[in-house]
């Protein structure tokens, strides 16, 4: 009886939580749900005149809801704010997206924006190495994965069930000192690859493994709660995903659209990333605590349009290297 009166109070918590009337503005998200619901919440407390209800999924699994919806002839979603730019220029390639020019864009790099204004990207979560304090050895390079005192030590996420890794792997794969070799040297050193960055944390802390390849703020939050672990960023440089905002050229709510996009991009939207524990893609913002100064962390280069066209011969190549994991 326990189980059904939580279960139909967890349902008419969920229930409340969607304004009875029609919302302004509907955001697709892969952010977590708390993450979401902070961003809409400081949105809407800088524009009170406007509604939000939002949506969250796992990128893959928002895209194919988007998707149907459009085939379906009845999109739904005003905005997208998910996980990488590879996505959101395929949409745009499609012709699924507005272009919108944001004031805002100038106060970031002019890599971390399509030059078009079609996406923007919001914050840098980037992919690097976490080890176990018991660990023999500290890694400072990602090449160091690949020697003898890492044999059979090291986890990573797959670029077949991540969307980051795959980012990651596009990234390094493009760098001439690794390139795919370096994905072969960790596969023969006994290196893991399979599922996401979530396992990856889990073994490492757990000491299951020594080492692990994994997004930035997952072993720094851990380290702050007191778990043997610590996160460095390897000397070649990282890869990064950038959870990039876009507004659909579907849109019934262009103008709120457009507001929502520069309220993430602005300082306040970006001290709430921030707050979030992220690091903020504006220049000239903090960073988190326990991350080094923002201007000593390297950050590889993508480009999109590139990665988006490799996307399906990379991950046969990387299949070929570790399998269909």
């Amino acid at each position: 009886m326990k189980t059904i009166v939580s279960a139909a109070a967890l349902l008419a918590a969920s229930l409340l939580a969607i304004p009875a009337s029609a919302a302004n503005l509907v955001l697709y998200t892969s952010q977590p749900n708390e993450d979401a619901q902070a961003t809409v919440d400081g949105f809407m407390a800088a524009n009170p005149d406007i509604k939000v209800d939002w949506v969250r999924d796992g990128t893959p699994k928002i895209i194919a809801k988007l998707q149907a919806e459009i085939q379906a002839g009845n999109p739904v979603a005003d905005v997208l704010l998910i996980a990488d730019v590879v996505t959101l220029e395929r949409l745009k390639e499609d012709g699924k997206l507005l272009a919108y020019k944001s004031p805002e864009a100038a106060q970031y790099d002019a890599a971390l924006y399509d030059a078009d204004g079609y996406y923007y990207s919001t914050k840098l979560i980037t992919t690097g190495i976490m080890y176990n304090t018991s660990a023999t050895m500290k890694p400072a390079s990602w090449k160091d994965l690949t020697k003898p005192e890492a044999k059979g030590l090291v986890t990573m996420p797959s670029p077949l069930a991540s969307g980051a890794a795959l980012i990651h792997a596009q990234t390094l794969a493009a760098v001439p000192s690794l390139g795919w070799d370096f994905y072969k040297s960790l596969q023969a050193n006994g290196a893991i690859a399979a599922g996401g960055n979530g396992a990856v944390l889990k073994s490492v802390a757990s000491g299951e493994k020594a080492y692990g390849v994994v997004v930035d703020y997952l072993p720094i939050r851990e380290k702050a709660k007191g778990a043997p672990v610590e996160f460095v960023f390897p000397s070649e440089g990282v890869s990064a995903v950038t959870e990039p905002v876009g507004i659909l050229a579907s849109s019934k709510n262009a103008d709120a659209a457009e507001k929502f996009v520069d309220y993430v991009l602005s300082e306040k939207g970006q001290e709430g990333f921030l707050k979030l524990g992220y690091i903020p893609a504006r220049n000239g913002m903090k960073v988190p605590e326990g991350f080094p100064a923002r201007d000593t962390i390297k950050v590889l280069p993508i480009k999109a349009a590139e990665a988006l066209k490799n996307t399906d011969q990379d991950l046969k190549t990387f299949s070929g290297i570790y399998g269909s994991n």
